[in-house]
Parts: structure tokens; sequence; C-alpha cells
């Protein structure tokens, strides 16, 4: 047993450790390239992306062969955009338009089920109280209307579904973490502030939204709830464990950031930064842990050292400690860094892990425009620097009536590989695709099946030769067009090495968003992709387009992103402490885009320290969700930089905003 100590360090950095060496091409250097030649939109690109761009196709009258390119009619937005945009600024409060009004909803700690233990304000509530309340740090979010199984119309009541992607340790507990080995209901705690909130609501005669107590609907998935493993590493011999000695559940779900939902009414959830929860002190390190950073010194809270001792808790310890795998969790970290499937209108349901999407940091997960009788398509970053861009394409064929799960089971998983003439290609990660076998065994890599491919999808992207990209985070699926649009919220580490004089971004701690359009299907292996957006201060222009950005829409890191039913695009950021209290941007935001104009207007700016994250509505466009995480991340116990959502001299506690007009007109307008 570890001496007590009060020398306890925590990472609430929310970035992952790179660990991609490999010799791939980066992004920043294909983009250069491209850049300097000035190649945006060019030939067969032309036809397929000017949907997207209102036809403005100056200069690309012809492809590449000489041929006239076909002349296409831009998609029509409608007329929104209306507001005033806000200003920048750094109150500790939710600032919209005039016009509109914002009130906090469901933060950290709300009675949700059990007896219903109210928040104390002091943050004394016990582990077990914390498993039947809302959980901290807002994440993703999904608003299914009540009647989603029967047409989805409902505007009025539905289940409000929402990540918890961390917790903060000098806010969760009175006096923040004393001593490790660390007290078990402490760790209890943590745990269950993490996972995922199931709400009924419901809105009121005077308008408001309110929980519907006592609902069967409200629910709790957190760090320890049970789950299945299902797809292809399932039963793999590298997620047998003490718990599981048949490899086919796990508990639990971490660091949950962005999300998905599903056309048949499920939600999915993503495990991003959840290598660092994990200790693994061997010598050597499996690759399954030494490529996704697992720590070989501490778990990132020392959840593995709580006492009195419990199995749920030293499965944090990913060391060989016991005779074989089934003794001890040396593989438990591979039961983490997957899309997890929760059914929230079954609250009985088992969540189920979805290996064929692929293991690594899933910042969100998206499904292209769906085809009846064509393959369902879905997309997902990696956020951590100098990492990927992925796609699944399943094998069976999406029908609406016959829709489910299984079809997340069993399919294609592609990464991105962004060409520098504008077109790219996705490269399968595939065991018996021969190009890829070839490719792992000219760089001295073996897989031995499909689930060892998924287990180490990292590794299998590095050998594909995919782009090695400025931290990939949420991506977004123009509801008409089928484009995709992703966000790569930024890269301090690139290197003025990375990149030539064509493209003077070194240090990218501003980002971009980049988008793409799939050739033919959206099930398609080739793409033709542009920059949508540099982010960045008054001035920032992005090349080849008539965008610069002025004091109504600078902006830095985007993240969050998110397509509203009449094709705007909704931005949101993530920038840290430092870059919001001493760079030209003020707090976090959320800005919305016009993607045919580029028109982009500032929408809302967060309370002090906080991240603008997830996004909802409801069926009409009335009513906006979006959370507000980690207000105040800089505070110390007893000394709070933010006092939101309660004011006075309250603990800031992360918490959900419903945006509403005041005329009762569509958001946006």
């Amino acid at each position: 047993m570890s001496k007590p100590t009060t020398d306890v360090s925590i990472d609430n950095s929310g970035v992952d450790p790179q660990t991609n060496f490999s010799l791939n091409p980066t992004f920043a250097a294909i983009v250069d390239s491209r850049m300097a030649r000035r190649k945006f939109l060019k030939g067969s690109m032309g036809a397929a992306v000017a949907a997207f761009i209102g036809g403005s196709l100056a200069g690309c009258s012809s492809n590449n062969d000489g041929e006239p390119a076909p002349v296409v009619t831009p998609v029509a937005t409608p007329a929104l955009l209306g507001f005033t945009a806000v200003a920048a600024g750094r109150a500790d409060a939710i600032v919209v338009p005039q016009g509109y009004s914002a009130k906090a909803f469901l933060p950290w700690g709300t009675p949700l089920t059990g007896s219903y233990p109210p928040f104390l304000a002091d943050a004394s509530n016990s582990g077990s109280e914390q498993e039947q309340q809302v959980g901290m740090h807002h994440d993703g979010m999904h608003f299914f209307p009540i009647d989603s199984r029967s047409g989805g119309t409902s505007s009025t009541e539905g289940l409000l579904v929402f990540n918890h992607e961390y917790i903060d340790h000098n806010l969760i507990h009175s006096n923040g973490i004393d001593t490790v080995p660390r007290i078990a209901d402490q760790v209890r705690k943590e745990i269950a502030a993490h996972g995922v909130t199931v709400a009924h609501i419901q809105r009121q005669a005077n308008g408001d939204w309110g929980l519907v107590a006592n609902s069967p609907f409200n629910r709790r998935i957190t760090g320890a709830t049970p789950m299945q493993l299902a797809g292809p590493v399932r039963g793999s011999s590298k997620v047998v464990t003490k718990y599981s000695p048949d490899g086919s559940a796990t508990r639990g779900t971490l660091n949950n950031c962005g999300n998905g939902f599903t056309p048949w009414g499920t939600y999915l959830t993503c495990e991003e930064n959840w290598a660092g929860y994990f200790v693994n002190t061997d010598a050597e390190q499996p690759r399954e842990h030494s490529r996704y950073g697992v720590s070989d010194n501490n778990g990132r809270y020392f959840w593995e050292t709580a006492t009195p001792q419990a199995d749920v808790y030293q499965r944090f310890n990913a060391s060989s400690t016991g005779a074989t795998a089934a003794d001890d969790y040396r593989n438990e970290p591979n039961t983490f860094g997957w899309i997890v499937e929760i059914d929230p209108f079954n609250p009985d349901s088992v969540p189920q892990k979805r290996t064929a999407l692929g293991r690594f940091g899933h910042e969100g997960i998206i499904f292209g425009k769906l085809e009846e009788g064509k393959p369902v398509v879905l997309y997902s970053g990696d956020d951590s620097r100098f990492e990927y861009i992925y796609k699944f394409v399943s094998r069976a064929p999406y029908y609406k009536n016959t829709a489910g799960g299984h079809l997340l089971n069993e399919g294609t998983l592609y990464v991105a590989r962004f060409n520098d003439d504008g077109s790219g290609d996705w490269l399968a990660l595939d065991i018996n695709n021969a190009d890829f076998i070839a490719k792992a065994a000219a760089a001295g890599v073996s897989f031995a099946d499909q689930a060892d491919v998924l287990l180490n999808t990292r590794l299998a992207a590095d050998v594909a030769g995919a782009t090695k990209m400025d931290r990939p985070e949420w991506g977004a699926v123009h509801p008409e067009t089928g484009e995709v649009y992703f966000t790569l919220t930024n890269n301090s580490r690139r290197t003025a090495e990375q990149v030539d004089a064509a493209n003077p971004r070194a240090d990218n701690t501003e980002g971009h968003i980049i988008r793409w359009h799939e050739r033919d299907t959206q099930a398609a292996t080739t793409f033709d992709w542009d920059i949508f957006l540099l982010a960045g201060d008054v001035g920032t222009e992005t090349p080849g387009t008539d965008l610069t950005l002025s004091a109504e829409n600078h902006l830095a890191s985007p993240d969050g992103l998110w397509f509203d039913k009449n094709g705007l695009l909704w931005i949101q950021t993530d920038m840290s402490g430092s870059q919001q209290g001493e760079g030209p941007y003020g707090n976090n935001q959320m800005l919305v885009a016009d993607p045919v104009t580029r028109q982009i207007k500032r929408f809302l700016v967060g309370p002090t320290d906080c991240e603008v994250t997830g996004i909802s509505a409801t069926p009409d466009m009335k009513t906006l969700f979006v959370n507000i995480q980690h207000p105040g991340d800089r505070s110390t116990p007893g000394n709070f930089t933010s006092h939101w959502p309660d004011g006075g001299t309250n603990r800031p506690r992360s918490a959900t905003v419903i945006i509403t007009k005041d005329d009762g007109g569509v958001i946006g307008s």
C-alpha cells in the first residue's frame, strides 16, 4: 500500500499526451502545398461541392482533363441569421443576442433518481448520492422527442441525454483531493460523476422546462455501470479480465466527450481521453496501452489506490499482477476507447460498446446522410495531436423498418488520407484487405485478426498511411447535401519544420474547420475537400475564399459542431483558460454559420473559464439546448473563479442552458 501523501498532481488539461510519432505527413504540410498552388475546388471536385459554397467556383470552369464542369445550382439556406451578433467578453454569465433568453437547467448534482438527494452547496454529497444525481462536466447531448419512435414531432416533452466528461477534483469535494491512497467513497463519487444522464423533461404551463420527477426514464449510466462488448472484439483474449473471463463484458464508460444518435432512436456516447485513468507499471507495456498513453506511474485521479480496497477500484491498475489475464486487470484499458450505444427509452437495457467502430480517443460520432437500401456511414475523430479521422461503413444495408444496433457490429473501418490536390482517400483497416496487410508487413507490424486491428486502431492507421491531423474533434453532416465538416481544434506542437513558407501557421493555436464531399455515395472510398474556416483574430483570412474574420465572429479553438435542420452550422469553442484570459477572444463562445455564404455570427458567450459544448434542439427549432462545461475550472477549494449558475459566492457547476426566442420564433432567426 502507498504511503499517505498530500503531493497530488492532477492533470485536468483534457488533452491526451501525444503518442503518434509515425512518419506520416502532417495535415499542415499537405495544406501548405495545396494552398501554395491555389488548387481549391478544381476539376471533379467543383461539381461535387459547388452546392456547399454557393457555386462560386471562379477559375474552376474545367476539370483536370479539360472537360467542362457541369453547372450546379446552389442549395438555398433559409433566411435566418437575423440576430445581432454578441460581442466577445469575459462576464461570468451567459450572453445571448437581444430578443433571446437563456436559463440554466439540470446543473451538476440535480436530484434525478432513487431518493432524489439534494445537492449540498459545500459539495459534501456522498458517492451513493452522486449516483442518484446529475453528473459533472456536461458535454455532448441530444434531445429525443417523447414520440421518437412514432414520428418524433413533440417539442414539449422528451428525453434529454447528455455526457459527463470528467471531474474537477478542486470542486467535486469540499476541500479537493487531499490524500493518496485515495478515500474509497471519494473515488466512488468521482466515478459516479462520469458517464451519461438520461433526464425526462417537459415544458410546463408557464413555458419553462422541468424534470419529470419519478419518471422511469430518469437514469444515470456511470463509470461503474455493467456493459457488454459487441462486435469483432467481443470474446478476444485481449479483453479477458477478472470481471469477464470470457471477454464479453466490462464496467462503465469514462471521459464521455462528444456524442451521436442513431436513426433507430438510441444514443451514442464517445470515450475520449480514457487512457489516463489507468496505470500499468509492467516493464514493457503492450502496444494496446503504450500507443494510447496509459501511464506507467499512476492513474489521472489515483483511483487504483482507493482504500478500503475493492475490485471496482483495483481494475484501474492494469499491471500484470495475477497468473493470467483472467486473474487481474491487465486488459481493462482494452475495454475502453469505444463508442457506447445506450437505449434511453429502455431503462433496463445494457449499454453496448460497438467495437467495429474502432478504438481511439473518440471525440464524437456522426451518421452520414441516410439512404434506404445502402450501408450506414459514420464518422469519428481521434482528439489528440497528430491523430486521424475515421469512417465506418456497415456491411448490411439500412432499411428504416428493420434498422438497429446490429448494423454497427459488422462493416469496414477506414482512415482518411488528405492529398495535396484536394482529393482524399479512405484507407481500409481490414485484416482481409491485401493492401493494408502489405503495408503492415512492410512496416514490420502484424495483426492476428480483425479484433487485433480494432484494438490497435491507431497503429493500424499509422501503417495504412493516414494523414496526421491537428486534433480532429467534432463533426457535422449537412442535412441536405451530405457534406461533412470537422473541427481541427488546435495543435501547438506543430513546428516550423513541419510547414513551409506557404502556410505560416506552425504553432496552430487557433485551429480550423475542414470539410469534404464523398464522391458518388456516402460509402465511397474517395472524396474531395477544402478548408471552410481558418480560425483566428480579427483580419484572419481563409485562403481561396472571401472569408475574413471580424469583431462579430473572430474565434479560436473550434470544437463542438452541429447542423440544425435548417442547414445552419453551429460552432462551439474550447479555448484553454490562458487563451481565454489573455487573448483577444474573451470567454468561450458559440457561433452560427451559413455554409453557403460563409456568413458567421457570434450567438453566445459563456461564463468565466467554461467550455461551450453540446447542442441539440426541439423539432420545431424553438428551444435550443446548450451545455456549459467546467465554469471556473481554474478554481481551488474556497477560491472560485466563477460562481455560475447560482451566483453569489456559490461554487460553479456545469449545466445545460435552455435558449428561447422571446417572440417564440425559430432559433437563429
